[in-house]
């Protein structure tokens, strides 16, 4: 067995056995020793290898971060980590509609947004980073310059990911959770909807399987940036929803709420009453939709728009699931 101590980027060696008249489990027990200050941190990976290249990269880069230093020396000044956002692949230029697309007409458009998260103030280091920001913020505000591009009228539907699995093949490795609603048609080959649910948007993929479908979709397509999918969703009135600044319940999914999500509806259940300036369908209190990733040194995330009809309920305490906003400002 091998060792490592991943704070200081160490192999460690297991202490001299003890007495051979101990018990057979004592004898079989390993003693490691390495420092560790008060009210420091210790973490120790065992395996039966020697390290692999992650674990070497990690533990390269923790002996150079800890350079043999107690957490102690370190300053305890909170600083915001800068972060990245992850360019888009370029795509084909179209030269007309591809099936089931709404033409977006460029325009210099007021991109106003705000994180919804529920802890964290409205100072630097909460919600994301964009481009043209000098730190992560809750609030977003600049002019933006938007190319004109097409983009699906509706969410993509079960139907048609099906019609990207039997044409691709793909099979992820891992199919715990995976198209979860299709119940156990996700394991036919190749997987096809129930029925009932062939109309609505496909839920549980990827934002790896996201990007994949779309690179297959109408021969190459990407998912959009955030102010395109929310200026798509808005049009260059400032509204606060797709179709107009009233809340109003009969033009998007009713939310559901409780422990038991029975997914979303069709993606034409409230169309074209709720659709947006452009004619885009669908957009808002449905399903989460893919936009951005953004990187810093530690994490990837990306940012999901529109909202879902489901959010689960705590019977006690406070309910920390992320807030459910439909609103696009």
């Amino acid at each position: 067995l091998h060792f490592y101590d991943c704070y200081h980027g160490t192999e460690l060696v297991r202490d001299a056995p003890r007495l051979a008249s101990r018990s057979l489990a004592d004898r079989r027990a390993c003693t490691l020793s390495f420092p560790m200050e008060a009210g420091g941190y210790g973490c120790v990976v065992q395996r039966a290898t020697s390290a692999d290249a992650p674990l070497r990269d990690l533990l390269g880069r923790m002996a150079r971060m800890t350079q043999g230093k107690p957490l102690a020396d370190f300053s305890d000044e909170w600083a915001f980590l800068p972060q990245t956002l992850v360019p888009s692949k370029r795509t084909p230029l179209a030269s007309s509609a591809p099936p089931g697309t709404v033409y977006i007409p460029s325009a210099n458009y007021s991109f106003t947004v705000r994180g919804i998260e529920i802890e964290g103030g409205g100072g630097s280091g909460v919600d994301v980073q964009f481009p043209w920001e000098s730190a992560p913020s809750r609030h977003h505000s600049t002019t933006v310059r938007i190319k004109p591009f097409y983009i699906d009228k509706y969410p993509v539907t079960n139907a048609r990911y099906a019609e990207y699995l039997a044409s691709t093949g793909y099979i992820p490795m891992d199919r715990r959770n995976w198209l979860s609603f299709w119940d156990g048609n996700a394991l036919q080959s190749p997987p096809v909807p129930p029925a009932s649910i062939a109309k609505a948007p496909v839920t549980h993929v990827s934002l790896r399987e996201a990007r994949a479908y779309c690179a297959w979709a109408n021969g190459g397509s990407r998912l959009p940036h955030t102010w395109e999918w929310q200026y798509a969703a808005q049009g260059i009135d400032g509204r606060r929803y797709p179709w107009g600044n009233t809340q109003n319940q009969s033009l998007y999914p009713k939310l559901i709420r409780g422990n038991t999500c029975t997914g979303p509806e069709e993606t034409t259940a409230h169309s074209p009453s709720g659709d947006s300036p452009f004619g885009v369908s669908d957009m808002v209190g449905n399903v989460w939709q893919y936009t951005d990733e953004f990187r810093d040194a530690h994490t990837r995330y990306v940012l999901l728009r529109g909202g879902s009809n489901y959010r689960p309920v705590v019977k006690s305490g406070t309910n920390w699931y992320f807030p459910n906003g439909i609103e696009l400002d």
